[in-house]
């Protein structure tokens, strides 16, 4: 049963979101948990909708035991405020245009992806479409960090509920 629907975001869903759509699914599936969760992503602009991810955030996540080649880009719409518990902004652009977007009475599904990874220091992961390899390797560093984060609070949640009924 699905308990959890998470929509991961960042500006055109072709590098950050994909990426961690994926490293989530790998790391909840590594813990046991999938049947938990069902996992997609979005991008705030429509540019590349029905494209697959950026070759280099596929290489780079493929080099980390994660395959994002079969997804395909969509842009966020506001039944994706009704459809999902959680829409995770890769950055504070990202997040202030969900926000914007969101019904009054769903703003509060709008985080911060890295709001779950606060030991990193970061608040953003960073856009690496238009830098290097690095730059897919150190968005994919901070989001493998964050999933692991939202899915310990998430899997706590469900531990405390199942011990309360």
């Amino acid at each position: 049963m699905v308990r959890y629907r998470l929509l991961f975001v960042c500006l055109g869903n072709i590098c950050r979101s994909p990426m961690a759509e994926g490293v989530f699914r790998r790391v909840a599936e590594e813990e046991g948990l999938i049947h938990l969760f069902e996992i997609d992503s979005a991008g705030m602009g429509d540019w590349h909708i029905g494209q697959a991810p950026d070759t280099r955030a596929q290489e780079a996540a493929h080099s980390r035991g994660v395959d994002i080649s079969g997804q395909s880009a969509r842009q966020v719409t506001r039944g994706d405020f009704h459809a999902f518990d959680l829409l995770l902004a890769m950055d504070g652009s990202n997040y202030a245009e969900l926000t914007e977007l969101a019904p009054k009475g769903a703003r509060h599904k709008v985080r911060r992806f890295l709001d779950y990874a606060p030991h990193t220091g970061a608040k953003d992961v960073p856009d690496p479409f238009y830098g290097g390899r690095d730059g897919f390797d150190h968005a994919l560093d901070l989001i493998e960090e964050a999933a692991r984060g939202l899915l310990a609070e998430l899997a706590g949640a469900e531990k405390r509920e199942k011990r309360e009924a």
